[in-house]
């Protein structure tokens, strides 16, 4: 599972693109207790989801005509400039070029080969997200693409990851882990192919938030004007998972983790 020792490859951030930043602050902070707090007013509506006063996840408002509500996951690299150069080598595109971001750190935003949006941060005075793993913060990040060893080749080339292959239900699972160090200890995500019953077709990278109780917290997704798309299942020597939605239709997921 992820910690906040991040390393090239690790995502060390969060941010939730929405056309309603009031609405989905109401719908988090019930779901899972998060506050919002503002960046401040040069920040365009741009801000962070707090729990327990550290930052577990960021949300602005959508800022391209025709975007919809989603989750973007950020990775980290040391030399940003060089990582986009990467991905354009590798068949991906540059969506938002490197930036800097008032000295906190540059970030970039990316489509990968298979069309699945991702972004990249380079910390400067920011290092990444306070806490993860915690219940009801970022624990995993998993990526459904129609051709994942084509994914995980892009992804290797660009961050050093390593992946290990496992039998699911009707699929291989590819874990990734970060390019040094203890494989499992490294672990932070996995690669899957697109499953229907996982609220469409679409390639994306999804987060996985912990949880004390996936089904409770389903409950309140629904109950709250979200979308159950697919209730909570038990994944041998995973734990239990829900897919859902929020109220704008940006798509994340649950996880109840077994016991070490």
């Amino acid at each position: 599972m992820l910690g906040t020792d991040f390393r090239t490859g690790s995502p060390n951030w969060l941010d939730l693109g929405s056309p309603d930043t009031v609405g989905d602050a109401a719908f988090y902070g019930v779901v899972f207790g998060w506050e919002f707090v503002s960046a401040g007013p040069d920040a365009g509506g741009y801000g962070f989801f707090h729990k327990g006063g550290k930052t577990v996840a960021a949300m602005g408002p959508l800022m391209d005509e025709g975007a919809t509500a989603a989750w973007m996951v950020y990775f980290q690299t040391p030399d940003i400039q060089t990582t986009a150069k990467a991905v354009t080598q590798g068949g991906g595109q540059v969506r938002a070029e490197p930036m800097d971001v008032m000295g906190e750190g540059w970030l970039a935003q990316f489509t990968d080969p298979g069309g699945a949006e991702f972004a990249v941060w380079q910390p400067g005075k920011t290092k990444g997200l306070g806490v993860t793993s915690a219940d009801n913060t970022l624990c995993w990040v998993e990526l459904h693409t129609a051709d994942p060893v084509a994914a995980t080749t892009f992804y290797r080339t660009l961050f050093g990851w390593r992946s290990e292959e496992m039998e699911a239900p009707g699929m291989t699972y590819r874990v990734l882990s970060i390019g040094e160090g203890d494989q499992q200890d490294g672990s932070f995500g996995g690669v899957a192919p697109l499953q229907e019953s996982q609220g469409g077709d679409d390639t994306r990278w999804v987060p996985y938030f912990a949880v004390a109780d996936v089904d409770d917290t389903a409950t309140a997704v629904a109950e709250n004007g979200g979308t159950v798309l697919m209730p909570g299942v038990d994944v041998p020597d995973v734990g239990r998972i829900a897919w859902l939605a929020d109220t704008s239709g940006a798509v994340f997921a649950v996880l109840k983790p077994n016991p070490r």
